[in-house]
């Protein structure tokens, strides 16, 4: 059974850091590229970070460079997405995202709510 489980969202104040985590199953982790979306509310859903099978590399959307950071760990089969300086307009639900040869997965999401 297929599954990418997100963790780590939550409630942060502008200027805050959080780091979310996407543990997969069911499938080859190593083999797959993996990306993070985020949806914010009453807008579509857009590339976070993306970063690569074989030879880890990462890509971001331009509002993201410098704030955040994608890693992935393949013996835990986990990829990660560490926040900092984020700002209200970052809020929004992060869905972790794989890609291999003929397949696509989603996570559920998590929420992120950066308030002060």
């Amino acid at each position: 059974q297929v599954q990418l489980v997100e963790s780590g969202g939550g409630l942060v104040q502008p200027g805050g850091s959080l780091r979310l985590s996407c543990v997969a199953s069911g499938f080859s982790f190593s083999s797959s590229g993996m990306r993070w979306y985020r949806q914010a509310p009453g807008k579509e859903r857009e590339l976070v970070a993306a970063i690569s099978s074989v030879g880890g590399k990462t890509t971001y959307a331009d509002s993201m460079k410098g704030r955040f950071t994608i890693s992935r760990d393949n013996a835990k089969n986990t990829v990660y997405l560490q926040m900092n300086s984020l700002k209200d307009e970052d809020t929004g639900v992060y869905y972790c995202h794989a890609r291999g040869d003929g397949y696509v997965y989603w996570g559920q999401g998590t929420q992120v709510t950066v308030s002060s």
